[in-house]
């Protein structure tokens, strides 16, 4: 933890507790990106999530997940045509032998059914504590910290970390917040990341957690130059994609009424 007594972790914990709340009022309809309809469903796609997008991978489980259902289904999937299915989401053939193998397990350790505790998801192929935290929080609400690229970068510019390492990050961001707000912090801190606290060039000039961040001043500060590096929904331009999204239509729905939802 980056402070030095009780009462510096005291001022780290108001400061850290009012950025959560502009970003709650910021990001009222935060989630995680991922497409999914039950815990088999996202574990599978946050594995896939590896060095790609949200968006492509939410472009290749609709059919992913009506050919293979369940992990039975999957455990029994032809190698060729598995690989060929998510080809698009990149280094295809490693992810195809791990969710092939975790979905044996599934089925071999766990009667076909994910199980709901981090030492268990941990065990199975191509699972870390950061894809384990993502299924707990969202598919089971478990309270858990996501700490991905994004989440890392952004502990660290607020000054609630000064480590690299996942796992003291989420020791030391978990000494902050209360168990309830982690799940909803970690979809926050991602979505902000992703739109706003870029990693080469943060839009300093538009973040409404300007005044409370200790890193202001690392990216653009001009206002009008930094509202240009916005992306997604914040982007000039998609004024009424965001409207639609503050009035909780969920990403299906904007599909289907034409929105791209890419960068």
């Amino acid at each position: 933890m980056a402070t030095g007594n009780d009462a510096s972790l005291l001022a780290l914990k108001r400061r850290a507790r009012k950025i959560n709340r502009l970003l709650g009022e910021l990001y009222p309809y935060a989630v995680a990106e991922l497409d999914f309809t039950n815990a088999f469903e996202l574990l599978i796609a946050t594995v896939l999530s590896a060095q790609t997008t949200d968006v492509r991978v939410n472009a290749v489980t609709p059919v992913l997940f009506a050919r293979y259902p369940n992990a039975k289904a999957l455990a029994e999937a032809d190698e060729a045509e598995l690989q060929e299915l998510i080809r698009p989401t990149g280094f295809f053939r490693a992810k195809s032998a791990a969710i092939k193998k975790l979905a044996t397990q599934i089925v071999d350790d766990y009667d076909g059914e994910v199980p709901d505790k981090l030492e268990d998801l941990v065990k199975l192929a191509g699972v870390g504590r950061k894809t384990a935290n993502v299924v707990l929080g969202n598919a089971f609400g478990v309270p858990g910290i996501t700490v991905d690229t994004h989440f890392l970068r952004l502990s660290r510019r607020f000054g609630w970390t000064t480590s690299k390492d996942p796992v003291k990050v989420e020791q030391d961001v978990a000494e902050l917040f209360e168990p309830k707000d982690w799940t909803p912090l970690s979809n926050r801190v991602v979505f902000h990341g992703r739109r706003v606290c870029h990693a080469k060039k943060p839009a300093c000039g538009v973040c409404a957690v300007a005044q409370l961040c200790p890193s202001f001043g690392e990216g653009e500060t001009d206002p009008d130059k930094a509202r240009k590096l916005l992306k997604y929904e914040l982007a000039p331009g998609r004024e009424e994609l965001l409207a639609r999204m503050m009035a909780s239509e969920t990403r299906a729905e904007l599909r289907a009424a034409g929105y791209g939802l890419e960068a």
